[in-house]
């Protein structure tokens, strides 16, 4: 059967608090209601609201919110509204007057408006001129205003105002009998007129602006809906709400069609604004919850605190105050929590402890929901994972073995130990496990049972040979070894992408660093937090005693100083394997030279060859480079014809490097030009194709294949820690950043694609339930743009639980939450051999046949299922990734 609520026809008409506004809101994903109504929509609320209590039905999953309304379809949905579906005529054998023609679903629904009195038999029969039956007239606006306002029984105020002109422009043309209708309606709020202050009263209404008058009129309506409960919340979960209602907790069952509003704002909102002990009220459709509206936002428990003494028969609560004893009773519903809100048993109760008793103030019996500890004597050891350690305030939290979060106090005489070490708090990791002892609600004693990580400080006193170890000074003075990671992570301020070799290793004056160990023990990171050393940036050699390893030199001032070389000294010139019998040669005089050093000593020689900066200026004329280097240093280079290179392009000029471009500048051999020019540049590939023995890959771009060779790149993974070549895998996103030609870091991106799940703009998190099916939440750090059909935002909120997205983090540092393209269609067939997907048209201009990924996840509810048990007219929703289709959802 056809149901009721559907038009043929398509209305115009709307009112001016009603039109949809023009904003992205209006254009999103389409609501899990129904596919034709989006997230967002003005009317979404009232549409969730109506349909939930059975008042308005869609029909295959649309709803057609534009379409007119007929006079039979409006008297239905009134005659539903006004819960009087129970009293209709089950007799097939209708007789209604003449001239009051009716499809036969909608005959026992006007006959019972007659009786009713929502009808006026002669008045609706008057018009004996129709070009068409009764029921399919276009119900108008005035004739609504009629229906609703008698649907809630306030035809006698409106008779008071039947004589009063309205504030409309077109007053004169409403009909006398409707004036007072339409008055009322507008003093409620039901309505207000259309733009230009018109009230339009034979426009059609639309079954959107019908669902939101009687939504509206809905507070002046007593109706109790057998699936409506109203009471308070007692818990929460992310499938599961608990509530209070007459006495008794019912639990109703959550999902992702779950809409949650508030009586006061038409906009959706998310299941965490639905708070404990508040008052809500629910729709639903055997046992889960479809609508969830807050009624009243504030707790509604009357709280009160007092001391526990004992627990009498009859499950009465004893307790006492300063001056005299009182009892509560308690029962099955009554949650008894501690003070860290784990769930505890009565018998849990500590004489002595105090407690609040919070009771809700619904019903005359005022009933004992929560008995929760405030403060007791606690003494226990267990085991946890450590959650948040607060050096400031002393507290660590622990989520204990079964799940549930506590809270506990450190103070001096509290031992932190990780296998043999003594560990202060600060250098606690979130997320390690840990077996714990705590006495008098104070921690005594954390043991580290296994760590995520930890860090220590020291001063680096050597490298070991090949690479694998670090001996460090320990603040004591005492040495300890570390054995490395295989690429564990530098940070050296001033140093882009630096390596071991740049760090400084010496017996008195080696860098301050701080070392991040693995749970193995192993050194994964190594940040210089200081240098000792001092510098003598665009230095010239004067001379070089080779015998003595004397080196003599003019700094940028012109001023002479002298420096001994040794065996330590670490040193850079245009090879890959420096030597100090390598640099001597060119330490000829007025050799351009960077140095470090301490106490005369050199710990670090650079004979400049390259220079790495952003372009400032260039001066063709002159023929000058200038550059401002990393460390903020300008220099103006000299050049003749320098080759240069720029990804991409095969042939390029000076003209060529633009202001602002970041470059390597190549010397020629006596320094006195610039020999070449590297452009530094960065794309994003998708890697068709891996080829280990020669660590070439082949990559796809704007559909174009390129050969890339990675020997000489540094390959970063998707979690910014140093990786190999061997981990890069067909069907990577990797950002490329090229020196000229030569790729020189390949970054291995994140990419997470899936159904959003829930938003946190506070804390720059969202959570996706991927292709998987597993549960990820994804930081989004930095600067980052959601695409959503071309329009770009910046508004983390606008993204929406239910949307598909693609995460990727751009060459430009930039996050793209790109939402995927959907239409809700019908199944035509499948062609196995073209990996094509048909789908049936409903106009001609659509497209009918799509590609299919071949990882596409196709499923009924959280059931996969393939592609070849599809069948001919199976209504799907169809999820878009660059017009591939990456994802079915049969409806």
């Amino acid at each position: 059967m056809l149901v009721s609520m559907v038009a043929l026809s398509s209305g115009t008409a709307a009112f001016a608090d009603e039109v949809t506004p023009t904003t992205s809101s209006a254009t999103v994903t389409s609501s899990s209601l129904f596919s034709d109504v989006k997230n967002g929509y003005w009317a979404e609320k009232h549409i969730y609201k109506l349909a939930s209590q059975g008042i308005i039905i869609g029909n295959k999953g649309l709803f057609r919110p534009n379409d007119s309304v007929t006079q039979q379809e409006a008297i239905t949905m009134a005659i539903r509204f006004m819960g009087l579906e129970d009293q209709l005529n089950s007799d097939k054998d209708i007789k209604l007057p003449t001239n009051l023609t009716v499809g036969n679903y909608y005959k026992s629904y006007v006959e019972l408006a007659l009786k009713q009195n929502l009808l006026e038999k002669n008045v609706e029969m008057d018009d004996a001129t129709l070009k068409t039956s009764w029921g399919q007239k276009q119900a108008s606006r005035e004739w609504i205003t009629q229906i609703l306002v008698r649907a809630i029984g306030k035809q006698n105020e409106a008779a008071s105002t039947a004589n009063k002109a309205t504030s409309f422009a077109d007053n004169s043309n409403i009909s006398a009998s409707k004036l007072g209708f339409v008055n009322l309606a507008v003093e409620l709020g039901l309505t207000t007129g259309t733009t230009g202050n018109r009230f339009d009263p034979r426009g059609a209404v639309t079954r959107t602006q019908l669902a939101t008058f009687f939504s509206r009129a809905g507070a002046y309506n007593n109706t109790v809906y057998a699936n409506a409960s109203e009471g308070i919340v007692t818990s929460i979960s992310n499938n599961t709400l608990g509530l209070y209602v007459n006495g008794s907790i019912r639990n109703f069952s959550l999902d992702n069609n779950t809409a949650f509003f508030t009586s006061t704002s038409d906009t959706k909102v998310a299941l965490s604004d639905v708070k404990l002990y508040t008052k809500v009220m629910v729709l639903e459709n055997t046992g889960k919850a479809s609508y969830v509206e807050i009624t009243d936002p504030k707790e509604q428990l009357e709280t009160i605190e007092t001391t526990f003494e004992r627990i009498f028969p009859g499950n009465m609560l004893g307790v006492s105050d300063n001056t005299s004893f009182d009892s509560y009773k308690y029962d099955a519903n009554t949650v008894f929590l501690d003070q860290n809100n784990n769930k505890i048993e009565p018998s849990e109760l500590t004489a002595g402890s105090r407690i609040l008793i919070k009771q809700e103030n619904v019903t005359a019996a005022k009933n004992v929901l929560v008995v929760q500890i405030k403060s007791g004597v606690i003494n226990k050891s267990s085991n946890g994972t450590l959650q948040n350690v607060d050096v400031n305030n002393k507290t660590v939290a622990i989520k204990n073995a079964t799940g549930s979060l506590e809270s506990y106090s450190w103070d001096e005489s509290s031992i932190i130990r990780y296998q043999n070490k003594i560990l202060t708090p600060a250098e606690l990791k979130n997320g390690s496990e840990i077996k714990y002892t705590v006495k008098n609600n104070v921690i005594q004693s954390i043991e580290v049972t296994q760590a995520v990580e930890y860090t220590l400080r020291g001063t680096i006193y050597e490298l070991g040979a090949n690479g694998t170890t670090i001996t460090y000074k320990k603040e004591g003075g005492a040495l300890e070894v570390k054995l490395l990671v295989d690429q564990p992570e530098i940070v050296i301020g001033g140093i882009d992408k630096p390596v071991l070799a740049d760090l400084i290793a010496d017996s008195t004056a080696g860098d301050q660093v701080e070392l991040t160990l693995n749970p193995q023990e192993q050194v994964s990171r190594i940040a210089v937090l200081s240098r000792q050393m001092e510098q003598k940036p665009d230095a010239t050699v004067v001379s070089y005693d080779v015998k003595n390893k004397l080196l003599t030199i003019l700094d940028a001032n012109k001023k002479p100083f002298v420096v001994t070389l040794d065996a330590n000294t670490k040193f850079a010139y245009n090879t890959t394997t420096p030597t100090l019998a390598g640099i001597e040669p060119l330490l000829s005089n007025n050799r351009r030279i960077n140095l470090s050093y301490i106490s005369n000593r050199a710990l670090s020689l650079e004979v400049l060859y390259k220079y790495e900066g952003t372009v400032t200026a260039v001066d063709t004329s002159a023929k000058k480079l200038t550059l401002q280097l990393t460390n903020g240093q300008v220099v103006t280079i000299p050049y003749l014809s320098p080759i240069i290179e720029s990804y991409g392009i095969a042939s390029s000029s000076i003209s060529d490097v633009k202001l602002g471009t970041a470059v390597t500048v190549m010397m020629t051999d006596n320094q006195d030009s610039v020999k070449s020019i590297l452009v530094k540049s960065s794309k994003q590939y998708e890697v068709t194709s891996v080829d280990q023995a020669t660590s070439r890959v082949t990559v796809k771009a704007d559909n174009l294949n390129s050969q890339l060779y990675l020997d000489k790149a540094v390959i970063v993974g998707d979690g910014g820690q140093i990786s190999q070549f061997s981990n890069v895998q067909v069907g990577n996103i990797i950002n490329v950043t090229f020196n000229g030609y030569t790729p020189t870091t390949i970054e291995v991106v994140k990419l997470l694609t899936g159904e959003v799940v829930a938003v946190d703009a506070a804390t720059q998190n969202v959570t996706v339930k991927n292709y998987n099916g597993s549960t990820e939440t994804y930081k989004v750090q930095g600067s980052f743009k959601i695409v959503r059909e071309g329009q770009i935002s910046t508004n983390l909120n606008s993204l929406l639980p239910t949307d598909r997205v693609e995460i990727r983090k751009g060459v430009d540092g930039y996050t793209t939450l790109k939402v995927l393209g959907t239409t809700t269609r019908d199944f035509w067939k499948y062609d196995s051999i073209s990996r094509e997907l048909y789908l049936k048209i409903q106009t001609t201009t659509e497209k009918n046949r799509f590609a299919l990924s071949p990882n596409a996840y196709i499923h009924q509810g959280d059931t996969v299922i393939t592609v070849q048990s599809l069948k001919e007219n199976d209504n799907i929703v169809v999820y878009f990734n660059n017009d591939i289709i990456v994802e079915i959802r049969k409806q």
